[in-house]
């Protein structure tokens, strides 16, 4: 079955970079949207940007700053956020996400990955 596995979190300190994983397996996966989104402790999830799968364009909310990069790789079936200088505010749970079609629900989700930010 279709699934998508996130990896890449864990305990970083304030200044790091950060980089997450978001893998498809199990296809054939139809693959429009890849998105992340981000959900803090007693925040509500937020979309942080995506990429479309075929042709890479990448986008992000206004909600985050230059230090997020969304890029792919088609031959290994990822997409990967990255995040330099690494805020204590962006400590979250990352999910990715995927839609099948352009204007499609974000029809598959990640478990999550946790990312905790501490000296």
């Amino acid at each position: 079955q279709e699934q998508l596995v996130e990896s890449g979190g864990g305990l970083v300190q304030p200044g790091d970079s950060l980089r997450l994983s978001c893998a498809a397996s199990g296809g054939p996966f139809s693959l429009y949207n890849v998105g992340w989104f981000r959900q803090a402790p007693g925040k509500e999830r937020e979309f942080v940007g995506g990429l479309r799968w075929d042709n890479n364009d990448t986008y992000l909310s206004g909600s985050v700053d230059g230090r997020f990069t969304i890029s792919g790789d088609k031959a290994k079936n990822t997409v990967y956020l990255q995040v330099s200088s690494v805020q204590r505010e962006d400590a979250a749970v990352y999910y990715c996400a995927a839609t099948e079609y352009a204007g499609g629900p974000y029809a598959y989700w990640g478990q999550g990955t946790r990312v905790t930010v501490s000296s």
